[in-house]
């Protein structure tokens, strides 16, 4: 067997995809338990990222923390993974867009991400993101243990 199937063996196995949905799950339900605490904090990141229209930004700071929340818990119990997994990849890849545009505009922003007041943000910061996003897509893709809606109700596994 060579190297490269033994890492691709590694790579694609259910366990790592287990541990990243649950690292993935407790990053969203931190982040969102703190932004709902301190919304109004988080409206001011929003608005600090000049890509969100003045009217959109109280709505986006209201729900925004409770959509990562909710898709936090439900991806650590394993409730519609993929689909959980789907909405976290999209929303990284929005974050990720919202930290690039602003490193390139040269802003001396706060990442807003688990405090509002903490480091400015940094390619440190966009690279983080992509990583997590990566682990999004990586739990989308082979994800398939421990899922409660397949135990709750003794569905197998579809296979595609």
């Amino acid at each position: 067997m060579s190297l490269y199937s033994k890492i691709n063996r590694i790579f694609t196995h259910p366990v790592p995809a287990l541990l990243f949905r649950l690292y993935i799950a407790w990053i969203f339900v931190d982040a969102g338990m703190y932004k709902i605490n301190y919304s109004a904090e988080f409206a001011e990141s929003i608005a600090s990222y000049r890509m969100v229209p003045h009217w959109g930004v109280n709505l986006m700071a209201v729900t925004l923390p409770w959509m990562e929340l909710i898709c936090g818990i439900c991806l650590a119990l394993g409730i519609r993974v993929k689909s959980m997994s789907l909405i976290m990849a999209f929303l990284m890849l929005i974050f990720t867009i919202g930290v690039s545009v602003n490193l390139l505009r040269g802003s001396p922003i706060s990442c807003g991400c688990f405090s509002t007041v903490g480091d400015t943000i940094s390619v440190m910061t966009l690279l983080r993101d992509l990583t997590w996003l990566a682990l999004c897509l990586h739990i989308y893709s082979f994800d398939r243990l421990f899922h409660l809606e397949k135990i709750s109700f003794g569905l197998k596994e579809m296979e595609s």
